[in-house]
């Protein structure tokens, strides 16, 4: 069968990685380029919509990723003065759990090391100050003024835009890709479900929950797993909006591990859980928001203790995580010319604007950033 396209650099998924690196690419790439998504983002299908996410400095993943999580902001604003549209909001995040607790704990150690502003208040005060929590005595809570939210759908709509400006960057829409093939002289080609098969010199591979079967094709077995995931919208009282409340990652021994949002542009509420989940195989249908016992309760526990000017949900919609074990990013070059980036579910996007530059600079320049290293297959054996 013949070529559809063959170009010097092939992105396959046009999430929020893939099309970060090709929006990079479109500004700085010197060959030509095609990007490759199962769908026409931005799209319901992977993991990056639900309209927004939130963006820390100070972080409790680990010191590490604060220098990205810097770099990924002044990204962020760049973006905007681009484009002229509002895609951070800096509404400040609290994070929020018992003053033991690892994740509060290297909150403070990272803003220490790298000499962020954060200003760290217990329950009590913190309820007096944000009336929206009910905290006591036990809980830790740290400031970050300089967090916030970002705007995943209209970012994701504004790389497209500018992509399709692009005299050297194609995106090719509804085209899931099934095999990935090396070729006897280098090079790659993505065959897709229709017959269609695109060639490059150059591969980045950020398709989600296809990466690991794209990879097992190759013979690599990735250690990345798919889950489940819900939040929800609910009604609340004037505590809630976005000059009275911050977002907030929240750590409770007993509950688990949650993160929402205030109430923006009258959207309501949002909260959702980040650790538990349901187990799903690629490509295996999700149930809708409801259909699991657990997809409101896991919610409604957390206002109940917490939250008393949060009232009756709106609606919930479901998602889904791509985690490594460690919970860590996955980004390397397993074959000559092959780049895989994966895992990046739970806190990723906050760091897409300064991934898709680095993991487009590979592309364009075979060199990877130093930034990226500890996130290499080797540690995982």
């Amino acid at each position: 069968m013949t070529l559809e396209a063959k170009t010097d650099c092939l992105v396959i998924g046009g999430g929020s990685m893939g099309l970060a690196a090709a929006d990079w690419l479109a500004e700085n790439a010197n060959g030509s380029v095609n990007v490759l998504d199962a769908h026409s983002p931005p799209h319901d299908q992977g993991a990056h919509h639900g309209e927004t996410r939130l963006i820390r400095l100070a972080y409790g993943e680990g010191a590490g990723y604060v220098p990205l999580a810097v770099r990924a902001l002044e990204r962020w604003r760049e973006l905007e003065a681009a484009t002229g549209e509002s895609l951070f909001l800096p509404v400040g995040i609290t994070n929020i759990g018992p003053a033991t607790a690892p994740f509060v704990r290297q909150v403070a150690a990272s803003a220490d090391t790298h000499g962020l502003s954060l200003e760290v208040l217990d329950g009590v005060a913190a309820s007096q100050r944000w009336p929206g929590w009910r905290l006591d005595d036990t809980m830790s809570v740290a400031f970050e003024r300089e967090a916030g939210v970002l705007r995943v759908e209209r970012i994701l709509a504004r790389w497209r835009e500018r992509v399709a400006q692009s005299a050297n960057v194609t995106l090719t829409a509804d085209a899931p890709v099934v095999t990935l093939e090396p070729q006897p002289g280098g090079g790659y080609v993505a065959r897709c479900a229709d017959g269609r098969r695109f060639g490059a010199d150059r591969v980045l591979l950020a398709a989600g929950q296809h990466v690991a079967p794209l990879m097992a094709g190759l013979g690599f077995e990735l250690p990345l797993t798919r889950v489940r995931k819900t939040f929800a919208w609910f009604e609340a009282d004037a505590r809630y909006t976005s000059t009275d409340f911050a977002g907030f990652s929240l750590t409770d021994d007993a509950l688990g591990v949650y993160y929402g949002f205030p109430d923006i542009d009258g959207a309501g509420f949002k909260i959702g859980r980040h650790d538990a989940g349901q187990p799903l195989q690629p490509g295996e249908p999700m149930l809708g928001f409801g259909e699991h016992p657990d997809d409101s309760p896991e919610l409604q526990q957390v206002i109940d203790r917490y939250l008393p000017g949060v009232g009756v949900m709106k609606h919930g919609a479901v998602c889904q995580y791509i985690r490594t074990p460690d919970e860590h990013f996955l980004i390397d070059e397993p074959l000559p010319g092959l780049i895989v980036a994966g895992g990046f579910s739970g806190h990723g996007f906050k760091f897409a604007s300064a991934l898709g530059e680095s993991l487009g600079q590979w592309l364009e320049s075979e060199r990877a950033s130093p930034a990226l290293g500890a996130f290499g297959l080797a540690r995982f054996g």
